[in-house]
């Protein structure tokens, strides 16, 4: 039996895998980074929705595109598409849009608070306000994580094998 199994495990994965590359990871959905992820993409579909009610046209576009790249990105992190192409640093991606989307999802919020009267435009900044905080703690994490990267010397995990090395010469100077 142990002859037959391999095989079959090396004939299942690449059926698999196809189908795989479509559906989405459920690990990284109830990851940290995907809850967060995915309430983006909520947040900002209800503010669009939101806005989208009310006769001020002028708020539309933000959250519209906030969705479409948090969507874009929620899919490339579900079906890894981020590890297909690694040309991308997609950490740093994530936290230009992060950081833009707090900015503008604050100002946005503010002069639809302000300015407007319509019910529809102030839950519109309701949500807004708190898309803000949530694309803020978004890159608060990512710079985190950026942080830690660039201390380790901007080397992936797999090369601190290279750095064990260092250190037995380490283990040596002292």
């Amino acid at each position: 039996m142990g002859d037959i199994e391999p095989p079959e495990s090396t004939a299942a994965p690449p059926n698999q895998d196809g189908i795989l590359s479509i559906l989405p990871n459920k690990d990284f959905i109830a990851s940290q980074k995907g809850k967060l992820l995915t309430a983006e993409v909520v947040l900002s579909l209800i503010t669009f929705i939101c806005f989208a009610a009310s006769t001020d046209g002028s708020y539309v576009t933000a959250p519209l595109i906030e969705f479409l790249l948090a969507f874009f990105l929620l899919f490339a992190y579900c079906t890894k598409l981020n590890e297909r192409f690694k040309g991308y640093h997609w950490p740093l991606m994530d936290f230009l849009r992060c950081v833009s989307a707090s900015v503008i999802y604050f100002i946005i919020s503010i002069i639809a608070m302000s300015r407007s009267t319509q019910t529809a435009s102030k839950a519109g900044a309701v949500f807004g306000f708190i898309a803000t905080v949530v694309f803020a703690f978004d890159f608060y994490v990512i710079f985190n994580e950026l942080v830690s990267f660039i201390r380790q010397g901007g080397q992936p995990s797999e090369e601190p094998q290279a750095g064990d090395s260092g250190n037995d010469s380490d283990s040596d100077s002292e």
